[in-house]
């Protein structure tokens, strides 16, 4: 994987040149009319559905909480409420989403977000040595060893996908 050096860019690619970080850019044409951002990021890239993650903000017991899943799955509300030591989980309004993280629907990154939120990796990105994540706007995906993912979002690793 070869280091980025780009001074600018969307705030997730800022963010990991800021931070000297281990990244790949991948660009691809994205279609409005595709059913699924993440499965249309696979099929682009060419990548494994389960080595693509998506970025959806869910509500924990009233707080926003980042979960970070494979598209191959589906995010299991409960156990992200278990995960960070809430009662009830469910999904953000999308507006707020938006407003709040600086990106919009289908481009949401972990990274580099308007306003910092807990965050709360699958552990299933643990099995893979590089991961793919939204880099901030759709068409645009990030490649980067799960760790780093985890060290520059403060993320804890925990089961919160279903297959």
């Amino acid at each position: 994987m070869a280091k980025k050096k780009q001074p600018a860019g969307t705030p997730a690619i800022v963010a990991l040149t800021a931070a000297a970080a281990e990244f790949t850019v991948h660009a691809y044409e994205h279609d409005p009319a595709h059913p699924s951002y993440g499965e249309e990021a696979a099929q682009a890239m060419g990548v494994s559905p389960d080595r693509v993650f998506k970025t959806l903000i869910a509500e924990v017991d009233g707080a926003l909480v980042v979960a970070v899943v494979p598209v191959s799955g589906s995010l299991d509300l409960k156990a992200l409420a278990t995960a960070v030591s809430g009662k009830r989980a469910a999904m953000a309004d999308p507006a707020l989403a938006e407003r709040t993280t600086g990106y919009v629907r289908g481009g949401i990154s972990p990274l580099g977000q308007r306003k910092r939120l807990r965050t709360v990796l699958d552990v299933s990105a643990s099995a893979h040595p590089t991961i793919c994540v939204s880099a901030g706007r759709r068409g645009l995906e990030v490649e980067l060893p799960p760790a780093t993912l985890t060290a520059l979002t403060s993320a804890t690793l925990s089961p919160i996908a279903r297959p």
